[in-house]
């Protein structure tokens, strides 16, 4: 136990680190000792929020993705003429805003997402594509979510190692790729990454995981597994003008 107080050990829900519950009475001892103290209601507020967020995309239903479409202008409206059905269903669209809130990517900008979408639907099906396509589109408004208060984008980058066992695991075709690690390689890296990103929440960092933009699908899928509030992006998305910060290496 780490945490030199009595109470009751828990594990912190959102971030999924070591906490206890202390008596009022200690909480003045504990914060001279450097320990993150947080009062219950901001635990369960921001418990609530992590919720909100990591089920945002079971919320957004196809009528809502029709009314959302409907209320478009007039110029949109015409762009969506011209891909739905042609292109792209509206189910598909759906679809898409789905994959963008679940990695807590806001679709407000649904004029830009919309125009994203209709560079590439004529020549690809393939939903999953279209969203990486849309990402890089967003970059901006991704780079800037991410970023702190100062707005500079904190980063942990893979090693060209990993990089490299990554990549090379990458089976199937261009629609159905997958990571095909073997399970000891794949204990290794969840590990690593538990490691790194435990360390950097407990200095109350949050950075972002940069991958390489062939690999980042496979490896947010890995990472969602165990710490969903991981945001991983591509080199693509970080926007041209950003201050960044490489806080370490996997």
């Amino acid at each position: 136990d780490d945490i030199p107080f009595q109470g009751e050990s828990v594990i912190e829900p959102t971030f999924q680190l070591k906490a206890k519950w202390i008596d009022a009475a200690d909480q003045m001892a504990a914060e001279h000792q450097g320990l993150t103290v947080v009062e219950p209601v901001t635990v369960i507020m921001t418990h609530l929020g992590e919720l909100m967020r990591d089920n945002a995309s079971d919320l957004l239903t196809f009528t809502e993705t029709q009314k959302l479409m409907d209320d478009m202008d007039k110029a949109h409206q015409r762009l969506i003429s011209d891909m739905v059905p042609a292109h792209i269903t509206t189910g598909g669209i759906q679809r898409i805003l789905q994959n963008l809130l679940a990695e807590r990517i806001s679709i407000r900008d649904l004029p830009a997402i919309l125009e994203a979408i209709a560079e590439v639907c004529a020549g690809t099906n393939n939903l999953g594509m279209i969203t990486e396509h849309v990402r890089t589109r967003l970059a901006r408004q991704i780079t800037a979510a991410n970023s702190d208060e100062e707005g500079v984008l904190p980063l942990i980058a893979l090693s060209p190692d990993w990089e490299a066992t990554l990549t090379h695991a990458l089976m199937g075709d261009r629609d159905t790729k997958h990571l095909a690690l073997q399970p000891s390689k794949l204990q290794e890296f969840t590990t690593r990454l538990r490691d790194v990103f435990d360390q950097h929440s407990l200095s109350g960092e949050s950075p972002v995981l940069l991958v390489n933009a062939a690999i980042r699908t496979q490896v947010r899928a890995i990472v969602e597994r165990f710490r969903p509030s991981i945001v991983v992006m591509s080199q693509n998305e970080i926007y041209p003008r950003a201050k960044i910060k490489t806080l370490g290496r996997i």
